[in-house]
């Protein structure tokens, strides 16, 4: 028998979590999908507490456990996370060009190990396309978003420091985190030789004051053990806020272990009716409906379920009718910047482990292209200083009573900051679907052809030149031009396939982030972003999402979908 929701969400991170929240809420009888495991805020968080000398090979993950995690392990894994990170032996994927697609499979998805830099849009981003000619025009505004940006940050709890920046609207703000002395001291560097930037503490998704939902969380413990679970709840996820306040209201069901291998449409009605489910415990298929199908499973994910779900009508993906599904892949652009040693402030030092760093906005072409400057669009810097220099405590260098005390010393300043660039949407940067490889459920393998062109490498050449100067200009010594060379979803922020805009010849979905030829269908995870910004783009999906179960609870109750 064919189970009947009011709606399904697919996808538990970030983006679900908020349409579970938000549809539940509103009193729909909602089905929750994800294909990973369950994880229950506190109860799934094993090494919350641990030091390292309390885990296996104090913290180090052994080479024959790294074989389960051959692409997760690009950006790093330890004892202490690697639980909340893909297992590249059941769920993998193919390359044309190098993409680094980071994964987190199970309820919470990626909300368990996501950075939380928390940065609102602007009207300089989102009319970035329409000006600089490239690709195709949002069909929103900020003042669309800027209300639903209030409403998520008052849940979710944003630390930060009003700037009243152009480009970088202010949020609704706890008290910030506190720069260390030295931070302090770059700050008031770039200040007095700088008129275009300004530094600032990262704007975060961490408690710095008070309680949020319903209690379930308090302030930050600055013990900086984020990725491994929160026990406190501190900083945001799906597990200790968006789920749980699904679940109070009695209108959610979880159903973890669910892979979705495709949206089923009705041709009569024109609508989706419901989905297709694998079961990847006993492998067995199940069938649920709905009146309202969210597509949450993360970008590259939903899309490869539309792209999947083949019909006469649409025979190259639900809603592909502009022929724009699976193309546009963005990221940002990271991995490079400058660093450098700094004399002084040798009797103090910080307290905590703060989670969080410092922050530049952006400054390059704000309004447009400048003259001067060789590239589209521009970057952020994220940053920090620490007395973090331990090589006197190497065992090889001392012994016995020596050893002992060199520990017990902090080492030099170091100060260091790495750019975030914005990637353009390219057409042929591309997912598609491999037909001739198929996994354990059936399902044919996801295909990686993107890469950085000629615009991401003059940007990033700039922002090295600039990070060295800012550091030089503050008296930083032995000043370091440092480039990683990373690939295209490094930044973990893919985004894009299935992009918005106004005209369905020329995007999948709408403004409301339906997808235009199938209404009850609503993606609102990174594959309807437009362009890509500077900023993070986690608010950006939460406010857009919450937006979005608003707009289809008001067409369910008009009787349009």
């Amino acid at each position: 028998m064919i189970q009947k929701f009011d709606a399904i969400v697919i996808g538990s991170g970030i983006s679900g979590g908020w349409a579970a929240k938000e549809l539940c809420e509103n009193g729909l009888k909602t089905l929750v999908l994800e294909r990973g495991r369950m994880v229950k805020h506190l109860e799934d968080y094993p090494t919350m507490y641990l030091d390292p000398w309390e885990m296996k090979n104090g913290g180090s993950v052994s080479q024959e456990d790294l074989k389960k995690y051959n692409k997760q392990k690009r950006w790093g894994v330890n004892e202490g996370n690697r639980h909340f990170y893909n297992n590249d032996s059941i769920y993998d994927y193919d390359e044309d060009k190098t993409f680094d697609w980071i994964r987190g499979t199970q309820v919470g998805g990626r909300s368990l190990i996501w950075g939380r830099q928390t940065y609102r849009w602007s009207d300089d981003d989102f009319e970035a396309n329409l000006r600089d000619g490239i690709a195709i025009d949002w069909p929103v505004r900020y003042k669309d978003i800027a209300p639903w940006y209030s409403y998520v940050e008052k849940f979710i709890g944003v630390s930060g420091e009003k700037l009243n920046l152009p480009q970088l609207p202010d949020s609704e703000f706890l008290p910030p985190m506190e720069l260390n002395c030295v931070e302090k001291q770059l700050q008031s560097s770039i200040a007095n030789n700088y008129s275009d930037r300004i530094l600032t503490i990262g704007r975060v998704a961490h408690i710095t004051k008070g309680t949020k939902s319903n209690d379930n969380r308090t302030q930050c413990q600055y013990r900086n053990r984020c990725d491994r679970g929160c026990p406190y709840g501190s900083y945001f996820s799906s597990n200790s806020s968006t789920i749980p306040a699904a679940e109070i209201t009695g209108n959610m069901t979880l159903r973890p272990n669910s892979v979705v291998s495709e949206v089923i449409y009705d041709k009569k009605t024109q609508k989706a009716k419901g989905v297709r489910v694998i079961d990847s415990i006993t492998k067995q298929v199940l069938e649920y409906n709905s009146k309202v199908i969210f597509i949450c499973a993360s970008s590259m994910a939903s899309t490869s379920i539309l792209l999947n779900s083949i019909s006469d009508r649409f025979p190259n993906g639900l809603g592909n009718d502009s022929g724009e599904l699976g193309h546009n892949i963005m990221d940002h652009q990271l991995g490079s910047g400058a660093s450098g040693s700094f004399e002084g402030f040798e009797d103090k030092y910080y307290t905590g482990r703060r989670p969080n760093g410092f922050y530049i906005p952006r400054f390059r072409n704000i309004g447009g292209k400048k003259k001067d400057v060789d590239f589209l669009r521009g970057y952020g810097y994220q940053g920090g200083a620490s007395r973090g220099d331990w090589s006197e405590a190497i065992a090889e260098f001392s012994y016995g009573s020596e050893f002992k005390n060199a520990m017990l010393k902090p080492g030099k300043w170091n100060l260091g900051m790495g750019g975030f660039g914005e990637v353009l949407p390219y057409h042929e940067n591309r997912m598609y679907l491999n037909y001739n490889k198929i996994d354990q459920f059936g399902m044919p393998k996801i295909v990686f052809d993107a890469e950085f062109k000629e615009n991401e490498k003059k940007m990033k050449e700039d922002w090295k030149v600039q990070a060295a100067e800012m550091l030089e200009s503050t008296g930083c010594k032995n000043v370091n031009i440092f480039d990683s060379n990373a690939p295209i979803g490094k930044g973990i922020h893919e985004m894009g396939t299935a992009r918005m805009g106004h005209d369905p010849k020329t995007s999948v979905l709408n403004k409301y982030n339906q997808v235009h030829s199938v209404p009850n269908i609503y993606m609102t995870d990174g594959a309807f972003m437009t362009s890509s910004g500077t900023q993070n783009p986690s608010l950006t999906y939460m406010a857009f999402t919450a937006r979005a179960v608003n707009h289809a609870v008001s067409e369910l109750k008009k009787m349009n979908l």
